[in-house]
């Protein structure tokens, strides 16, 4: 573990009424202030986080007052603004970054999907001590990829309070999709609330923020659509399930503010552009809570990259963002215009704004939010689902059908399902493996190149690259590609008690399911089955073993975990160095869950063989079971947890060790 004492270390950083002014000012709250130095005006002015670039960064955790509602409250920032800095690096650098902590209580920076040893990953308890009060910890390490990315702490609910931030990692090569302009377009959700006192309402009761109770009136509603018979038994159904169809998020837009760039709707946070332009929008969900759906009404979207890695573009008008996920877009305003970016929550109680204009101080005009959506018996695993895909996932010889389709047994020749894209011109050169000697790389080095190709060693022990035209599929022999006997997962047998208050009777596959209040809504809406890898990665291998965990929880008394397990009575997931695995996720609960692993990549088995996705994020839909593939190439503790904050500090987290 590398942690130095720094000259940052013996700094003092106070609050001086200057530096809170510029703190309010970064924030994009007001100008005006009354005696005792809190906000006293409601007026506002959009707010960019500042960009940082090179190999060298000093970062400054500290409390600073703010403004986002009318009310003052105090949010957790970085280098005095919310969200933090944004910080750009170059892939094929050595970053250090050093962070002084002027908290009063312990604090930590993750690096949201960064490809890095285990100890400068930034998850306090795990492989890493914290930052405390008053220290300064130093990372330093290599940067492997590229792409968008994000920062935020680990420790306890100091991102709901804002810190965070956004990453770009610029390619060592130039883009292989060209565009004029770039900005970040980072959400977030604010609350004036202790997020402690938030936690505890919803463990004493989990709706307490749900203020969309189905009621008298919604009954003689149901009524007239449905009629007596089908109105009385659904409520019969949901009432013997002790549901409600109405529980769609945690917590709502009655008591958050959504932000975007840390600019509230009112503020219209602007990107500037000349007509013709191609513009890339990296969007990024940083939110604690929230889903967000996301649309530019009247200018189509190009979706170029999902997590950080590129995807073949796919065109569309509208695009679910579970937390955390990140999604780069092309768009390209032909008329002097403005257009509306608007970022709806999921339940509809609340919506971020900003503008895409071609001049300062011009607005378009704000869509409706879309009706509430509704959960409904698919979603509480009672049938309705045509096909269950998914059901079984235990395919021909210890095989799926997604492992044969498309699988390239011989290295050289792309899919049929490249279709002519990047990937099917990728060239395979041969190389003499006799060449490479592996005992003289490094453990830890987080590459290897032959011939100007990047890849990984054939044992799968050293990082792979990530997914790009120059990363090669290792060269390894037919045996070691043909379809293995797969080691069954082992059984979970779930029962209805405390930690669980349902066990769905039917799961199912829903990668063409666009989610929950997108369906038939007229918009082009991206679902997960239409992404594509623009690059195959580099590990051909098919698993050797499958693990499969089932997201469980407790809706009324608000605990969540893994296989009816929380954190704190759970053992580690184990996973042998160099392996390849199968993880099976079966949600059997009613709320989507956006599952983070830490320190791997997550190739998503959506139907595109070589071409599977790679994720850092995925988004389990309620009664959904779906799985990935893991090359476990790098050692330590890592964490893996459901990215819902609240829903991680009630118990859906383990630690995955790779030793």
């Amino acid at each position: 573990m590398l942690k130095e004492r720094d000259s940052l270390a013996s700094r003092t950083f106070p609050i001086t009424r200057r530096r809170f002014v510029q703190g309010i000012a970064a924030t994009g709250a007001i100008a005006a202030f009354d005696p005792g130095g809190w906000a006293a005006s409601a007026e506002r002015k959009p707010q960019t986080p500042q960009i940082l670039s090179g190999t060298r960064f000093d970062l400054m955790i500290d409390s600073l007052p703010v403004n986002f509602t009318g009310h003052r409250a105090v949010a957790t920032a970085v280098n005095g603004s919310v969200p933090g800095p944004t910080l750009r690096f170059k892939e094929g650098d050595t970053v250090t970054v050093a962070v002084t902590n002027r908290l009063k209580v312990p604090s930590s920076i993750h690096w949201h999907a960064l490809r890095l040893p285990a100890d400068m990953d930034g998850v306090p308890g795990l492989s890493f001590p914290g930052i405390a009060p008053k220290e300064t910890f130093v990372y330093h390490f290599p940067v492997v990829q590229n792409g968008t990315y994000w920062y935020h702490s680990h420790s306890r609910f100091q991102e709901q309070t804002g810190l965070l931030g956004a990453i770009i990692i610029d390619p060592q090569h130039k883009h292989e999709i060209e565009f004029d302009r770039e900005y970040v377009v980072m959400f977030s959700d604010w609350t004036d609330a202790d997020p402690e006192i938030i936690f505890r309402n919803l463990k004493q009761q989990s709706g307490y923020y749900n203020f969309h109770q189905r009621t008298v009136g919604t009954f003689f509603s149901d009524i007239k659509k449905m009629g007596l018979r089908k109105t009385l038994d659904d409520r019969l159904a949901w009432g013997r399930m002790n549901m409600t169809p109405t529980d769609i998020s945690d917590v709502s837009g009655a008591t958050y503010t959504y932000l975007l760039n840390g600019n509230p709707a009112n503020a219209n946070w602007t990107a500037l552009f000349q007509p013709g332009e191609r513009i890339r929008l990296r969007f990024i969900n940083g939110s604690s809570d929230t889903f967000v759906d996301v649309r530019i009404p009247g200018l189509p979207m190009s979706v170029v990259a999902a997590d950080g890695n590129d995807i073949e573009p796919v065109t569309v008008d509208e695009f679910r963002m579970g937390v955390a996920e990140v999604y780069d877009v092309i768009v390209k305003p032909a008329d002097d215009v403005a257009y509306t970016i608007f970022a709806q929550s999921e339940d509809r109680t609340g919506f971020a704004r900003g503008t895409l204009a071609p001049r300062e101080g011009m607005t378009a005009p704000v869509p409706q939010m879309d009706p509430r959506p509704m959960r409904t018996m698919v979603d509480m695993g009672m049938g309705g689902m045509a096909g269950a895909a998914g059901m079984n996932m235990a395919g021909i010889d210890g095989m799926t059908k997604k492992d044969m389709q498309g699988m390239n047994i011989g290295g050289a020749k792309p899919s049929a399902k490249s279709n002519g894209s990047s990937a099917a011109k990728q060239s395979t050169p041969e190389i003499n493996m006799s060449n490479v000697n592996e005992s003289e790389t490094p453990a830890m080095e987080m590459k290897q190149r032959v011939a100007g190709m990047e890849m990984g060693n054939a044992a799968g022990t050293i990082p792979f690259p990530q997914p790009g035209p120059n990363a090669m599929p290792l060269m390894l022999p037919p045996e070691a590609l043909r379809p293995k006997k797969l080691e069954p997962a082992n059984p979970v047998h779930l029962k209805l008690g405390p930690q669980v208050d349902m066990v769905p009777t039917m799961v199912s596959e829903r990668l063409n399911d666009p989610g929950d209040g997108l369906e038939n809504n007229g918009r082009r809406v991206l679902k997960y089955a239409d992404i594509r890898a623009r690059y195959r990665g580099v590990d051909p291998r098919p698993p050797s073993r499958e693990i499969e965990l089932h997201l469980t929880g407790n809706m009324k008394r608000f605990i969540w975990g893994f296989n009816a397990e929380k954190f704190s009575s759970a053992e580690p997931i184990q996973l042998k160095l160099g392996e390849r695995i199968r993880i099976v996720l079966v949600n059997d609960t009613m709320m989507e869950h956006p599952i983070h692993l830490h320190g791997l990549w997550s190739e998503l088995e959506n139907g595109h063989g070589e071409l599977n996705p790679y994720k850092h994020t995925v988004i389990v839909k309620p009664s959904e079971r779906l799985s990935y593939l893991v090359s476990a190439d790098t050692p330590g503790k890592w964490a893996f947890h459901c990215h819902l904050l609240y829903h991680m500090e009630a118990g859906m987290f383990r630690t995955v060790v790779v030793s």
